[in-house]
């Protein structure tokens, strides 16, 4: 009974404490691409958003699909906040969106645009005019348990807007 109560209290604090892997910030366009899957966030506006801004400072936009429960988006996540030279190259030539898929909210209206996803997470590449240049399946740039950071980089080099 013990044992019992104390791994529902481990839990409990787990979920009411989600730590440095779980961003507080809202999804949406952002220059730091910081935020979270939010069911509730209006995918299509937040899309809008970003290329209107993208328009403005020469960026591509970067659709970032998945969700909270995500393991492997979570990794992605984790993949640019530990690694400092891979945040700053995206935040300079991307304005990035988290778009939300999950069983609360599957944005299906505004994926419907886009090729079909085979997995999450997975990036989508728009230019400033919100057209798609490329869709990537990210299972291509993991390597082990996580994102490989050379291939993570060669991605994003490779679509950035060339100058």
């Amino acid at each position: 009974m013990n044992r019992w109560f104390l791994l529902l209290v481990i839990v409990l604090a787990v979920c009411a404490f989600p730590g440095p892997l779980r961003s507080q910030e809202r999804g949406g366009p952002s220059a730091a691409g910081a935020g979270r899957f939010d069911p509730a966030r209006d995918a299509d506006a937040d899309i809008r958003a970003a290329v209107a801004e993208a328009s403005k400072t020469g960026k591509r936009v970067l659709l970032d699909v998945g969700g909270e429960w995500c393991i492997w988006c979570r990794r992605l996540d984790t993949l640019f906040t530990t690694h400092s030279d891979l945040r700053s190259f995206r935040d300079a030539h991307y304005v990035v969106v988290k778009v939300n898929w999950s069983p609360e909210n599957k944005n299906e209206r505004v994926l419907s645009r886009y090729p079909k996803v085979a997995g999450y997470p997975h990036l989508f590449v728009l230019d400033a005019e919100g057209k798609l240049v490329h869709s990537q399946n990210t299972g291509d740039l993991e390597k082990g348990k996580g994102h490989d950071p050379v291939k993570v980089m060669e991605f994003l080099k490779q679509w950035a807007r060339s100058e």
